[in-house]
């Protein structure tokens, strides 16, 4: 499981405060709090800003840099912060995003070409997020189709099933849990991730959704995760799961888990 640290995103207020600022102390701590409690890649997104996004983005790409050494998932919606971001990356990025829209795609193809980057590809199209299994597996062959004929390869493309709030449609979570099953089934060799705490969002408890989301969508073949890695039960849980799911080779990662007192 590759895990997404999700927690620089100026949609969070206290991120959002400390990126306005230019806080470097506090977004490199959380940079840093991320990797030691488990990310992999440190998604970094300045996108509330609007008419500051480019060069906050920029600064936030070059900060977390000098704190951490894993890659980044450089998020923004606004092609031109994503211009200016992408060049800084002292490692392979991952660009989020991509979809089926097709004003989207033909701005940000380019742009991940030249980086030779990963890409989060969004299962929506210009008529929005469909709201059948059926209907997203339409999007996910195209956009692998897609994104393959124009060079990106298998392996670079993690195809986001779009989570939405079961607080807002009860069948969300099911739907987007079926198609994680027919991607993992069909379209071998791309990845799949979300963001996990969309499924929750407005409801009471939200880390208890989470933990058993993260449950479930893992034993049915997800393999990348958008998550808060600070979330020490989450954590623990996800280490369980690559362990019974036979992708940790003799439980090297929870044996080590264990013995750093990360399992609870």
């Amino acid at each position: 499981m590759l895990i997404i640290g999700e927690k620089l995103n100026s949609s969070i207020p206290s991120a959002a405060a400390a990126i306005e600022k230019r806080d470097k102390a506090f977004v490199q701590k959380l940079a840093l709090e991320q990797v030691a409690a488990g990310a992999d890649v440190i998604d970094v997104n300045a996108g509330t800003f609007l008419t500051q996004e480019v060069e906050l983005l920029a600064w936030l790409v070059e900060t977390v840099q000098e704190a951490v050494e894993v890659p980044l998932c450089i998020d923004s919606p606004n092609v031109l912060a994503l211009q200016a971001a992408l060049p800084l990356a002292r490692q392979k990025p991952i660009v989020n995003s991509i979809s089926a829209e097709e004003a989207r795609y033909q701005s940000v193809i380019p742009l991940i070409k030249k980086a030779k980057a990963g890409v989060i590809a969004l299962v929506m199209d210009d008529q929005g997020i469909p709201s059948t299994t059926e209907e997203r597996m339409v999007i996910a062959r195209r956009l692998v189709e897609r994104l393959t004929q124009d060079g990106v390869q298998r392996d670079d493309i993690y195809l986001d099933v779009m989570v939405q709030p079961i607080g807002t449609e009860s069948t969300s979570g099911k739907v987007a849990l079926e198609t994680v099953q027919c991607i993992h089934r069909e379209l071998k060799g791309v990845h799949i991730t979300c963001g996990l705490s969309n499924v929750s969002f407005g409801l009471p408890k939200r880390r208890l959704l989470n933990q058993a989301y993260a449950i479930a969508l893992t034993a049915n073949g997800m393999d990348a995760l958008f998550i808060d890695p600070l979330d020490e039960k989450l954590m623990a849980l996800i280490h369980s799961m690559n362990a019974l799911m036979g992708s940790d080779e003799f439980c090297c990662d929870y044996l080590a888990a264990y013995r750093e007192g990360k399992l609870g």
